[in-house]
């Protein structure tokens, strides 16, 4: 039996980077997917990958600011599948790139409603119903920014610190209910999202986009940007039965950059 066989997986940001290697992650190991996020377009295409697997996936175009939607994608989910066995809280943005004292208010706030309280209004809409089957496994997506912060990044910084918080406690709230809570906080993940986070760097510090992606992999002792498929693999153990007695873990997936 595959780890994950007829599990319901909902991944919010689904479409495409880490969502999207966790969501064919978690579908070759035998889980139906909800894929979640706002551009349609990329959610259809992962959601061909799946059935291209030999599983389901039902796609729900959702704008994680709006709790409204998030309440009509447990409602579509519930409808479709009558069960959650792993909710993805995976959803983020990068944020504004500038010191603190220069971050615009509105780009701040932005970053958490995306970050933070999109994962919090998830949990509010799809725990309820693992406590009432008694059982399910929630994984956030972290950053280990949370740990050790980039220069001009306090907004992503913050939020990202923010859900180890919220993982952490949410573990004990969730402790006698057969619910499980982790983080993972991956390291600089190759892929488009890091270049663009490069680039922008680069404009911010006067530097040349090479020397800052150096930045990143000087600081790995494997000198290399960290696999999305080694973040998808590490959310499909948390979710399966493997990992029943971990909860409330922060587990990096940085290439050593991080060790704590």
């Amino acid at each position: 039996m595959k780890l994950l066989e007829n599990k319901i997986a909902v991944v919010t940001g689904g479409g495409q980077g880490i969502g999207r290697e966790i969501s064919l992650a978690m579908a070759r190991a035998g889980a139906h997917i909800v894929l979640a996020a706002r551009t349609e377009s990329t959610l259809r295409a992962t959601q061909a990958e799946i059935q291209a697997l030999g599983q389901q996936a039902l796609v729900v175009p959702t704008d994680l600011t709006d709790v409204a939607a998030i309440k009509d994608l447990a409602a579509a989910t519930f409808e479709h599948f009558g069960r959650i066995d792993i909710l993805v809280n995976n959803s983020g943005i990068a944020g504004p790139v500038a010191p603190l004292w220069e971050v615009d208010p509105a780009g701040w706030q932005h970053t958490f409603d995306v970050n933070v309280n999109g994962v919090f209004h998830c949990c509010q809409a799809f725990i309820p119903k693992m406590v009432e089957q008694g059982s399910g496994a929630v994984i956030t997506i972290g950053s280990m920014t949370g740990k050790r912060p980039m220069l001009n990044r306090t907004p992503y910084t913050a939020t990202k610190m923010a859900l180890v918080g919220i993982t952490r406690t949410l573990a004990w709230d969730l402790a006698d209910t057969g619910v499980r809570a982790n983080v993972i906080s991956p390291g600089a993940v190759a892929g488009v999202r890091m270049e663009n986070s490069f680039v922008d760097q680069a404009k911010a510090q006067g530097l040349p986009v090479d020397e800052i992606r150096a930045q990143f992999t000087n600081v790995s002792p494997q000198k290399i940007l960290t696999p999305p498929e080694d973040v998808a693999n590490t959310a499909v153990f948390l979710a399966s039965d493997l990992a029943k007695s971990i909860t409330g873990e922060d587990i990096n997936v940085s290439a050593g950059v991080v060790m704590y």
